[in-house]
């Protein structure tokens, strides 16, 4: 009995052949695709992971040819890209790139795009919404309408994914109304990051931490996102979303998940973002009284960035003068599992703040005897530091004896780092998530109920603020935030990583 021949799987080593796609760009001459996407595609171009026959399709209101849209991309990427721009390589990408006129909110302007899609029905099609999140459910609802979604089409959709539970849940319900679950891609570009998936291999990778990563061993647990830059031209729409819902509600609680997490069974997107949703869902609830408590809110004032001087929040354009909007957050999170019962989660994040890093410190328990001389708890513990932001490393503080005659123990670190280690360029998160979305891969994507159990552990914070009269606390910008977010963490005894 004869079979057809299989089809032979790449050698060790090789990547599989890029599929052919449609990606249409909603916001495709906007700060985002400009920035970011249009870069992370031209770098999967030069690495050979851009099919020959792909279509990177830019959609926006503005009137332009494609050699227009062209010009204007080859203008950003050769900002952005820097050395990595390749004048030789540019003409082959920029090939790939089309451009079609259409206000999002006219029916009639979809048609356009339809005709182009139409060109290649069964090709892949990734429809990208790089637009503000009031956007979405018009978009989706048209593309619908226009029969334009197909069974192999995938719906990306960047954050923030609402405002609340309620917006969320509309907008959820809209997309999952023209494309099921396994279509739909919620990015939160912080998963791409390649120190954030070293994150779960270090966990469930390797023996050495996973006996410790629990109560009784870690003490606590700190996770700090600081910007030095402001809201630069988003100030209207930062002005109507403040840092919970731009960095608290999807980064910080994402960085969380991947820490209090379970083992899951095995690395398919499922098995990862079932153990995800749990710990969002043992989230300690706050009440009102709680809320205004354990978080601190602030908003930053004009002072000293760098070398230069900046204008407060308030004198921002776009951002109304009287404006209540937080610029700053620090949340004490507590996780109600066996594995973290009484281990706090300190959360920060801020704009205009003392320096640009991502980062995440495990604090782990004192030795219960010591049998140094000098006074017990006086060296400090050990301290497990995972650098997201902007270079990426990891290291181990232990103590080790100074040199000389007597037993001195001296604090030493055992450091990781991943570019000198590997000797390869990491992946940007755009171009990873870019590359899952094209090749199917969900893992690194938010799934609705993930989305959902983040609001709902965020609106009561949210409203209570809301109900509460005071202002935001201020602070200089180029400081570390209000000096309240120091005094939360100093109630329990502890002080922030840049503070010891």
């Amino acid at each position: 009995m004869s079979t057809a021949p299989k089809t032979p799987s790449p050698a060790a080593g090789q990547r599989a052949a890029p599929p052919s796609f449609d990606l249409v760009l909603f916001g495709g001459t906007g700060d985002l695709a400009m920035r970011k996407l249009l870069p992370a595609l031209y770098r999967r171009f030069a690495d050979g992971q851009v099919a020959a026959d792909a279509r990177i399709i830019g959609v926006a209101r503005a009137t332009l040819s494609r050699e227009g849209y062209q010009a204007k991309a080859e203008e950003a990427c050769r900002q952005f890209l820097g050395d990595a721009f390749l004048a030789g390589t540019w003409a082959g990408f920029a090939r790939h790139l089309w451009y079609v006129r259409l206000d999002a909110t006219t029916a009639a302007d979809y048609r356009g795009l339809a005709d182009q899609l139409a060109m290649r029905p069964d090709v892949v099609r990734i429809f990208f919404l790089s637009t503000a999140p009031d956007l979405f459910a018009a978009i989706c609802h048209e593309l619908a309408t226009a029969g334009i979604v197909t069974p192999n089409s995938r719906i990306m959709l960047e954050k923030p994914l609402g405002e609340d539970s309620a917006s969320a849940s509309r907008i959820n319900d809209t997309v999952g109304a023209m494309a099921s679950e396994r279509q739909i891609y919620r990015i939160d570009h912080y998963l791409g990051k390649e120190t954030v998936q070293n994150l779960l291999a270090l966990r469930f990778g390797n023996t050495l931490f996973e006996p410790l990563w629990r109560r009784g061993h870690i003490r606590h647990v700190q996770v700090t996102v600081a910007e030095q830059l402001g809201v630069e031209s988003r100030g209207d729409f930062y002005d109507r979303t403040g840092a919970l819902r731009d960095m608290v509600q999807n980064h910080l609680l994402q960085l969380v998940c991947i820490l209090a997490m379970e083992a899951p069974a095995t690395s398919a997107a499922d098995a990862v973002r079932d153990e995800k949703l749990k710990v969002l869902r043992a989230l300690r609830p706050m009440g009102a009284a709680e809320a205004l408590v354990k978080t601190v809110r602030g908003q930053y004032r004009a002072g000293i960035v760098g070398a230069g001087r900046v204008e407060g929040y308030l004198e921002e354009t776009g951002v109304h003068a009287a404006s209540r909007t937080e610029t700053f957050v620090a949340i004490k999170a507590e996780v109600d599992t066996w594995r973290w019962a009484g281990v706090p989660f300190y959360l920060r994040t801020g704009k205009r703040l003392h320096e640009h890093v991502a980062e995440i410190v495990i604090t782990f328990e004192q030795i219960p005897h010591s049998i140094f001389d000098g006074p017990f708890g006086s060296q400090p513990p050990n301290r497990l530091v995972i650098r997201l932001q902007p270079e990426e490393f990891i290291t181990l503080r232990i103590l080790a004896k100074s040199p000389g005659e007597a037993m001195r123990l001296k604090p030493v670190d055992l450091a990781l780092d991943l570019g000198e280690s590997f000797k390869a360029r990491p992946l940007e998160a755009y171009e990873r998530l870019l590359g899952d979305a094209i090749q199917g891969n969900l893992t690194l994507f938010m799934r609705r109920d993930e989305v959902e159990a983040a609001w709902n552990w965020i609106d009561p914070i949210r409203a209570a603020w809301d109900a509460d009269d005071d202002r935001p606390r201020p602070y200089a910008a180029g400081s570390w935030g209000p000096a309240a977010a120091s005094a939360l963490i100093a109630r329990d005894g502890f002080a922030w990583h840049d503070e010891q």
